[in-house]
């Protein structure tokens, strides 16, 4: 309870009126008991005055200083109210002009209050929902919670009356009357100053802030500033803490109204961050210049930045004194201050960058700092990695440094950690290290890696051993392209560490092993005679009872590790090769169907999934016994183990079921379908996920006949796409927002357009986002999200495979995959798109099998869509292009880039006939092509690509250029020799490309210009002299890929060109640079070769000596890769024996098998036009001589 004296000096300031009075409370009692909620201000009477508890009348009637009072006697006399009106003071008429708080309404807040500090969830649940139903709508619980903060003896209590308070701030304060507000900001500050408790100081300040941010924005308490300035630098140390921290709170919430104040905040700061007595000060003063940080604009204000850039030093000061000190919040705190500065304009750091890195990478590594300051260091590397990495990639050396610093710091590992999740210094840079993989280029990261990998994997410590390969792990997945060159000379040593004494240092290198697997699923397959054996040994031998407990968990881990290997690697054998081990591996793995341990078991069945996905029908000998073992663990549901275990049953069945076809699959389909509905509800989010992958796979297995299961399985995912997220906005971009409300016709359906956040706000909710449940909900956010990326993924996959039959639930489809288009997590983004465009071609090929009509190149079209398209086509288009031209993440681009380069191909150019799409397309791809455009740069930043332009990039990086030059092919094929006026938008950055010192650069450029060439036609011809020049000189490239690709495309150009004066000298030169290529082991090199010298006969057989040529062409037939190169081949060899070129007739019995290869299987060597003029030929040969023919069955059932 409050002392009574010191009740009524301390709401002296809060005795004026507040704003009219609510509805008047009834009487609660003949004594005329009435609840009041209203002040009543400065009354004289003309009587004795009504006598109280807490007044202070002294000749003043009614003239509360109180907060509330039970009114139970009340005299007959007249009184005088001078604040409203004169009126009789009669009790009957008091009450139906003022409301006076009543004393329990009070005591009721207080108890409120106390409540919320007990450890009792209903108790709290109660009381909060009580003081938002019954105080947070009136403006007087403001001055009684602050009455509280200003007076109350207990600090739990001020701190909760001062939590609660700055929830009410923005809502009630204006309310308060002018007269009332100076009083109340003096005694809030002097009360701040005066706290000795760090907790309420800092709440009592945020309040401060809060209604500052309101005075201030209205030009009051404009002597704010001047007086916070002299507290922070005050003789008191208290004063200087809470007057800096007042400032950084304002600065938090109101830093615009500072603009004009800078220069004189900076000459405080730069007092203050050299506090002698207080690091709390120092730390305060290093968070306001983080906010200061983002209201500079380097550009517009360079004597600012100049300030910035001066103090920077103290700033890092700041952070090494709280290392130093071992102060865990301080240090904390100023990590935050610098991961701030990551996100504000680069400029800030530019200067001082290189030395902030090397610093904090020197933090990462030492030793004898805590892990929590290690940890925190790295962490800010990795967001650098993220967000600056164009910065880190100018600065010389520091991708080697931080790379190296990174494999030193690895070496720490310890094998008896018991957390497998735990935060600690050598997880943390085995992640930077990942994210350095994949933002900065091979030669910065990957190259000094392998360099240093053998002193590694030799060394006598087996810690450096581990963390040498748990190291070449962690950077696949960045630069996959780059490892799988070196793989030759690392097998060597993974093979070493999976042999090696140490248990630890062989799970790590099978862990190595896997993730190398993931990357290279090809690439590593060719190695499997090395790599099988040595997994198996490695299984073998844990796969033993120890003899204790210690080295019993260490057999599991390897266990788990052997079968993990084993899944990735097999994964990516061919059928030929998977079928040799499988007697070899089935039953070995078979036989841990048994193991005791649930996490073996699920590692087990995860391995002959992938097996058997690689080895297809030479799987079902082990089929059914497989299944007998795994089926009593498709409906387990007793422990999250067994719901982990059922998952990844599940997910195997899946891989079984694509291995075995439909027919053989068929009777467990049922029980599947119903397990797997079952699990989407027992609260386990990855099993979720693996019912809906099951889902995608069974529909890609039975296609249309998949159509019985629709009704379930769209239902599940419905509710997936559902669930709320908390903190979640939803909505579409401007592009979207003229859809919005409409109604659109998609195949035969009325479908709304909405956004997510349709629902209108309730204004007059006060704190739904503070609630104790949405808290909760906050950590299962992530999840939801990562659920919600899955579903819609096989929600593609669905409508894809069952076409037709999936035309009724297009409706609803479209409508909330629209709504997740702009979602908060990138993955969702990323699908919701790609799964809107899988919608298009859906509905285009539905549309094409009806009409029987197909796309041809070039614009107007020749023929309309149907409406259902073009409204499709509308909503998709404007999906995408709230996205696409501004979209920061490079894996969304890159997506977006793959589905619109893939529509183009299949659907032609109708989709470009939407609105502006066409126009803008042309923009986004020349940003990309450019590396202008918002993924491809810094955060904040547009300076630091033009400094590394020239570059090399990162794999990830090149990704997004090399789908935007996929989508470039696309628009050639839509628009044909149209596309001729739009390869001057493109020609001269991807000519760039081409003269890069990057292999795969030019390969991927040269590759675009044979395409576009080929789709061009006759329209290349104003481009032969430019492109002639280039292609000559890569025909010579020390890169084979890039040889092989200008070989195709010099074909295509001297074909489709009509300039031959410009061209036909270059002839013998082509030829000539031709001829080592038509001699090497290359299989694709071979064939684009032999591609280029067919076209060049049709287009000049004059100019070719057929003689010397055709021998050796015929030599290289039937081709073993590229079928694609079959067409200008044979259609070269009709044509001569059309023309009845005696050369080719004279090489007739060598191309006799030719011809019967090439006839039969595969059936895709030929287009059908092609296979038209070899039967032409054949029968042309037997009908001058039918022995040739005689004794080939293939060739024979031609004529």
């Amino acid at each position: 309870m409050f002392k009574p004296t010191i009740f009524c000096v301390a709401l002296a300031f809060f005795s004026a009126a507040s704003a009219s009075p609510v509805q008047v409370a009834e009487r609660q009692d003949s004594n005329y008991t009435t609840p009041m909620t209203t002040w009543i201000a400065s009354a004289t009477c003309s009587g004795n005055g009504i006598p109280l508890p807490g007044t202070i009348t002294s000749g003043l009637c009614l003239q509360f200083r109180g907060l509330s009072y039970a009114v139970s006697a009340l005299p007959d006399d007249d009184c005088t109210f001078t604040t409203y009106k004169s009126l009789n003071c009669k009790p009957e008429k008091l009450d139906t002009v003022y409301n006076i708080p009543a004393g329990n309404e009070t005591q009721r807040l207080l108890e409120l209050l106390q409540s919320i500090q007990v450890p009792d969830t209903a108790r709290v649940k109660a009381a909060t929902s009580a003081l938002r139903k019954d105080f947070y709508p009136h403006p007087q619980t403001l001055l009684w919670l602050l009455h509280i903060l200003t007076s109350h003896d207990t600090p739990q209590i001020r701190q909760q009356a001062a939590v609660e308070a700055l929830r009410l701030v923005p809502k009630h304060w204006a309310a308060q009357s002018a007269e009332q507000r100076p009083a109340i900001r003096q005694r809030l500050l002097e009360s701040t100053l005066a706290e000795q408790k760090p907790l309420v100081r800092h709440s009592s300040a945020r309040i401060i802030a809060a209604i500052a941010k309101i005075d201030l924005e209205d030009g009051e308490w404009t002597t704010l500033p001047d007086l916070l300035a002299q507290a922070a630098t005050a003789k008191e140390v208290s004063h200087r803490e809470v007057g800096i921290y007042i400032l950084f709170t304002l600065l938090e919430i109101a830093g615009d109204t500072f603009e004009e104040k800078i220069p004189t905040l900076f000459s405080l700061f730069n007092t203050t961050i050299k506090d002698p007595e207080s690091a709390e000060v120092r730390i305060n003063t290093l968070l306001c210049l983080s906010r200061i940080a983002m209201l500079i604009q380097p550009d517009e204000d360079p004597e600012n930045l100049a300030r910035f850039v001066q103090i920077f030093p103290g700033m890092v000061g700041v952070l090494k004194s709280a290392i130093d000190e071992d102060h865990e919040e301080r240090t904390m705190q100023a990590f935050e201050v610098f991961q701030t500065l990551l996100g504000c304009e680069s400029a800030l750091l530019n200067t001082h960058f290189k030395d902030l890195l090397t610093f904090m990478i020197d933090i990462s590594s030492n030793k004898d700092i805590s892990d929590d300051s290690r940890n925190q260091a790295l962490s800010f590397l990795m967001q650098a990695a993220r967000f600056r990495k164009m910065k880190i990639q100018g600065i010389r050396d520091m991708g080697e440094t931080l790379t190296l610093k990174c494999m030193e710091i690895a070496t720490e590992i310890d094998d008896d950690e018991d957390e497998e999740d735990e935060v600690n210094p050598h997880r943390s840079a085995l992640g930077l290290l990942d994210l350095l993989a994949t933002s900065l280029p091979p030669r910065q990261v990957i190259v000094p890696l392998l360099k240093a990998l053998p002193q590694y994997i030799n060394h006598e410590s087996p810690r450096y051993r581990q963390a040498g390969i748990l190291s070449l792990g962690m950077c696949v997945e960045g630069a996959p392209d780059f490892i799988s060159t070196q793989l030759d000379t690392l097998m060597p040593g993974v093979m070493k560490l999976l042999n090696d004494p140490v248990i630890g240092v062989r799970h790590a290198a099978l862990n190595g092993v896997a993730r190398l697997a993931d990357d290279l699923t090809d690439e590593l397959a060719k190695y499997h005679a090395q790599l099988i054996p040595a997994l198996l040994k490695n299984l073998d031998a844990a796969n033993v009872q120890a003899s204790n407990e210690n080295d019993q968990q260490k057999n599991l881990e390897i266990l788990k590790a052997s079968c993990g290997a084993l899944d990735s690697v097999t994964d990516g054998l061919d059928k030929e090769t998977m079928s040799a081990y499988l007697q070899e591996l089935v039953p070995r793995l078979g036989r841990l169907f048994s193991h005791p341990d649930l996490n073996v078991k699920a590692s087990a069945a995860g391995a002959i999934g992938s097996m058997a996905g690689s080895a297809m029908d030479a799987f079902l000998p082990y089929f059914e016994s497989t299944m007998k073992a795994l089926s009593e663990y498709v409906t387990i549901k007793d422990s999250q183990e067994e719901l982990d275990l059922r998952a990844t049953v599940c997910d195997a069945m899946g891989s079984m079921s694509q291995a075995v076809g439909a027919q053989v699959f068929q009777p467990y389909v049922q029980p599947l379908m119903q397990a797997s509905e079952e699990a989407l509800h027992l609260g386990h989010p990855r099993l979720r996920e693996t019912s809906y992958i099951l889902w995608s796979t069974l529909a890609k297995v039975y296609g249309e006949e998949f159509t019985p299961y629709l009704d379930g399985v769209f239902k599940g995912l419905m509710e997936s796409l559902d669930q709320e997220e908390s903190d979640l906005e939803v909505e579409l971009g401007e592009e979207a927002q003229d859809l919005l409300g409409q109604e659109v016709i998609i195949a035969g359906k009325k479908i709304k357009v909405t956004s997510a956040s349709d629902e209108p706000e309730d204004l007059n909710e006060m704190d739904d986002d503070d609630d104790d449940e949405d808290w909760d909900d906050m950590t299962g956010a992530s999840a939801v999200a990562f659920e919600k990326e899955i579903a819609i993924e096989v929600l593609g996959d669905v409508l894809s495979h069952t076409r037709k039959h999936f035309v009724p639930y297009f409706e609803k489809t479209v409508e909330t995959v629209m709504g997740l288009v702009e979602h908060s997590y990138e993955g969702v983004r990323k699908t919701a798109i790609g799964t809107l465009w899988r919608a298009y071609a859906c509905l285009w090929a539905l549309m094409e099998d009806h009409t029987g009509e197909k796309w041809t190149p070039g614009l107007p079209v020749k023929s309309q869509p149907s409406q259902e398209v073009l409204k499709l086509g509308e909503v998709v288009t404007t999906a995408t292009l709230s996205l696409w031209e501004d979209e920061v993440d490079r894996a969304v681009v890159t997506d977006i880039n793959r589905n619109v380069a893939a529509t183009l191909k299949l659907c032609g150019p109708s989709i470009l006939t939407q609105g502006s799409f066409a126009e803008r397309t042309m923009s986004v791809l020349g940003a990309i092509v450019t590396r202008s455009h918002p993924c491809q740069q810094d955060m904040g930043d547009e300076e630091d690509h033009e400094s590394v332009d020239d570059e090399e990039s990162s794999e990830y990086d090149w990704l997004v250029i090399d789908t935007a030059m996929d989508v470039i092919i696309g628009l050639s094929a839509a628009l044909g020799d149209q596309f001729s006026e739009a390869w001057k938008v493109f020609q001269k950055p991807i000519m760039k490309f081409a003269s890069s010192q990057t292999n795969y650069e030019r390969s991927t450029a040269i590759g675009v210009i044979a395409e576009c060439t080929d789709n061009m036609g006759a329209a290349v011809t104003p481009y032969t002299s430019s492109l002639l020049k280039l292609l000559l000189h890569r025909l010579t490239d020390v890169d084979m890929e890039t040889k092989s690709n200008s070989a195709y495309a010099t074909g295509l150009l001297v074909f489709n060109s009509t300039d031959s004066a410009t061209y036909l000298p270059s002839y013998p030169e082509i030829l000539q640079k031709l001829e080592p290529l038509l001699h090497t082991q290359v299989a694709r090199t071979l064939d684009n070769a032999a591609g280029c010298v067919s076209r060049m006969i049709m287009a000049h057989q004059d100019q070719v000596p057929l003689d010397d040529i055709l021998p050796v062409l015929v030599s290289l037939l039937p081709l073993k890769e590229d079928y694609e190169e079959n067409k200008p081949i044979y259609e070269c060899i009709t044509g001569l024996y059309q023309h009845e070129n005696g050369t080719i007739i004279g090489l007739t019995p060598k191309l006799i098998p030719v011809f019967e290869s090439v006839m039969g299987e595969p059936a895709e060597q030929l287009e059908p036009d092609t296979r038209e003029r070899v039967i032409a030929t054949i029968k042309f040969i037997h009908g001058k001589n039918p022995s040739l023919i005689q004794g080939h069955q293939a060739l024979m059932s031609c004529v």
